[in-house]
């Protein structure tokens, strides 16, 4: 998602909540391709079956 101008400059002054700070720091922790790539062979393909 791109931020406008106006976001990004709202961004800078509001205080963040404990969800962003939370989500930023599962995002720093987590090996998310590792994860992705364990989890992917078991996820449901998109498309017509057969």
């Amino acid at each position: 998602m791109q931020l406008s101008f106006g976001d990004a400059e709202y961004n800078g002054k509001r205080k963040r909540t404990r969800r962003e700070v939370f989500l930023a720091e599962m995002d720093q922790v987590v090996p998310w391709k590792a994860l992705l790539a364990l989890i992917e062979p078991h996820y449901p393909k998109s498309g017509q079956p057969g």
